[in-house]
C-alpha cells in the first residue's frame, strides 16, 4: 500500500510539474514580447579558434572522460607572463626566510595533518577553502590536494589530474606512504592557506632522501613555493610513471558537436596558459613568488571593461554582463550567447534608448509649453492603469499548484522515514533483509576513466567516509 501511495504522489507530482511548465512557458512567452532581447534567436555557435592548444577529452560509458595529451610544444604556452609575474629567491636572499611558513609554529588546532593522504600512494583529496581564491580571474572555494606535490585546481575532476589546471610547487611521483614522519598537512587562517609535503620520498627511490617544501595561497592571489629540502636536482627526478612539472596551469572544457558515427558529444580540454619556471632554481631553502596580473573578468561594467588601461583585447558581452577576452573558463558559454559578435560593439550601442513616451506625443498634440501635473494623469497609458483590475487568477493558481506539490513532498518524506523506522525495527522480515543483504562496500558509484597516452592517475578520498571509498577508481598507468 506505501508503494502504491508514493506512486500515485510521484505521478500527481508530475502532472502537478507539467502544468506549471506550461504555465511558466507562457510567462516567459509574454515577457518576451515586453522586450527586445529574444535570447532565442541568438546563434549558439561552437566554433573555438585556438584548436591547436588543446586536450581531446572523449565521454565515455561510465560518464567520464577520456583524454589524449597532444605533443608538449603544441600545448604549452609558457612564461608570456600575461597573468602572473613571478620572482625567484635564493639560499642567501631575506625575502626567503620572509616567504617561509612554519606550520611548527603554529597551534596544533591551526594545522591540518591530512591522515589519507599522508599515508598513500597517488592519492588526492578535496577541500574547502575560507576565502575566495582568485586563479586565472577566477575565485574558487575548492582545491584537491594530491600526494605528488601539486594542487589540481579544476572543476571537473577526471583521473588524469597532473594534466592541466594545477598549481605545483614540485609534481613528482612522491610517496608519503613510505615513511612515519612523511606527511601531508596543511593550514587555513582565512587569509593564506598553507600546503605542505613534510619529508615526502620519491616511490621506489627512497635511498635518495626526503623532500620537503610548500605552496602557499594568499587571499588576494599571490602563490608562493618554498622549498626548504631538495636532496637532489629536480632534473634528476624523472619517471616514466609520473611526469615532474613545477608552475601553473589553467584550461577551459568545450563541447564539441557529436560525430556522425557516435551519437556521444565530445569534450575538449583546451590548456590556455602554463607558467614553467627555472627548474635548476630550485634547490634547497630557495622561493618563488606569483603576483596575479588584472584580467579582463575583473571589469564588471562595460566602461571599465573597454576604457581601462590594466587590461588589452577585453571585450564586453551584455547578455551575460561579463568582461573577457573569450580565453578563460567560461569560453564554452561566451561562445553560445554570441558574445563574440558583441564584443565587437561599443559601450553605447548598449545604453537604453527610451521609447517615446506619451510626454513627446503630448507636447505635440496639445497647446501651452509645459503640461501640468493634473493634465499628465489624464494620458490614455494613466487611465489604462488606473481603469484596468488587477489580474490576480494566475497568482492563485500557481500559489495552489505550488502548495499541492510542497505537500505531496511531505507526505514523501514522511513515508520514506516510516519505511525507514520499518527496516531498522523489523530486520528479519524478507524485504528489509534483502535490502540490507544487497548494501556492499562498492555501493557508492564510480566513475571510470580510460586514456590511451601514458598519464598519472589518481583517486580522489573523502574524510569521514565509511562506505564511500573514493568515487574516482584509479587504474594504473602503462
Amino acid at each position: 500500500m506505501g508503494l502504491c501511495a508514493v506512486l500515485l504522489i510521484c505521478l500527481s507530482q508530475a502532472e502537478l510539474g507539467k502544468v506549471w511548465a506550461y504555465k511558466h512557458e507562457d510567462a516567459l512567452s509574454e515577457t518576451v514580447l515586453q522586450t527586445d532581447g529574444d535570447l532565442s534567436s541568438l546563434q549558439r555557435t561552437r566554433r573555438d579558434q585556438y584548436a591547436p592548444h588543446h586536450r581531446e577529452a572523449r565521454q565515455t560509458e561510465g560518464g567520464g572522460l577520456d583524454i589524449t595529451t597532444l605533443p608538449d610544444n603544441m600545448t604549452r604556452i609558457v612564461d608570456s607572463q600575461r597573468y602572473y609575474k613571478w620572482q625567484s629567491f635564493g639560499p642567501t636572499d631575506r625575502r626567503t626566510e620572509e616567504l617561509w611558513v612554519n606550520l611548527n609554529s603554529l597551534h596544533k588546532s591551526q594545522v591540518q595533518i591530512h591522515g589519507i593522504l599522508s599515508n598513500a600512494h597517488r592519492q588526492a583529496a578535496r577541500v574547502a577553502l575560507s576565502f575566495d581564491f582568485p586563479f586565472y580571474g577566477h575565485h574558487l572555494r575548492q582545491i584537491i590536494i594530491a600526494t605528488g606535490g601539486f594542487i589540481f585546481m579544476g572543476d571537473i575532476t577526471h583521473r588524469m589530474l597532473t594534466a592541466t589546471q594545477y598549481i605545483a610547487p614540485l609534481m613528482a611521483n612522491f610517496d608519503p606512504s613510505y615513511a612515519k614522519n612523511s606527511t601531508v598537512r596543511y593550514s587555513d587562517n582565512g587569509n593564506v592557506f598553507v600546503v605542505q609535503w613534510d619529508s615526502v620520498s620519491l616511490k621506489d627511490r627512497e635511498a635518495e632522501g626526503p623532500f620537503t617544501f610548500q605552496a602557499v595561497l594568499r587571499k588576494n592571489g599571490t602563490i608562493v613555493f618554498n622549498y626548504r629540502d631538495i636532496p637532489i636536482p629536480v632534473d634528476k627526478m624523472n619517471s616514466t610513471e609520473h611526469p615532474v612539472k613545477v608552475g601553473l596551469s589553467d584550461a577551459f572544457m568545450a563541447h564539441l558537436p557529436a560525430s556522425q558515427v557516435s551519437e556521444v558529444q565530445r569534450r575538449t580540454i583546451y590548456e590556455y596558459h602554463r607558467v614553467e619556471i627555472d627548474i635548476t632554481k630550485i634547490v634547497r631553502r630557495s622561493a618563488f613568488e606569483f603576483t596575479p596580473l588584472p584580467t579582463c573578468l575583473q571589469h564588471t561594467s562595460c566602461d571599465l571593461c573597454i576604457t581601462s588601461n590594466l587590461t588589452t583585447g577585453c571585450g564586453w558581452c551584455n547578455t551575460l554582463q561579463r568582461c573577457s577576452d573569450g580565453i578563460d573558463r567560461h569560453r564554452q558559454e561566451w561562445l553560445d550567447y554570441n558574445c563574440p559578435e558583441e564584443a565587437k560593439g561599443s559601450c553605447e550601442d548598449y545604453i537604453p534608448v527610451l521609447p517615446e513616451g506619451s510626454m513627446s506625443s503630448y507636447n505635440q498634440s496639445s497647446p501651452g509649453p509645459t503640461p501640468s501635473s493634473a493634465e499628465m494623469e489624464e494620458q490614455p497609458v494613466t487611465r489604462d492603469l488606473q481603469l484596468s483590475p488587477p489580474h490576480h487568477t494566475g497568482i492563485t493558481e500557481n500559489t495552489a499548484i505550488i502548495a499541492g506539490v510542497v505537500a505531496a513532498l511531505v507526505v514523501l518524506v514522511i513515508l520514506t522515514l516510516l519505511a525507514v523506522y520499518y527496516i531498522n525495527t523489523h530486520p528479519t522480515v524478507a524485504p528489509p533483509f534483502y535490502l540490507m543483504q544487497r548494501r556492499t562496500n562498492n555501493y557508492w558509484p564510480s566513475m571510470k576513466f580510460r586514456n590511451q597516452a601514458c598519464h598519472s592517475s589518481y583517486a580522489e578520498v573523502e574524510l569521514g567516509g565509511h562506505e564511500k571509498e573514493g568515487f574516482i577508481e584509479a587504474e594504473q598507468c602503462c
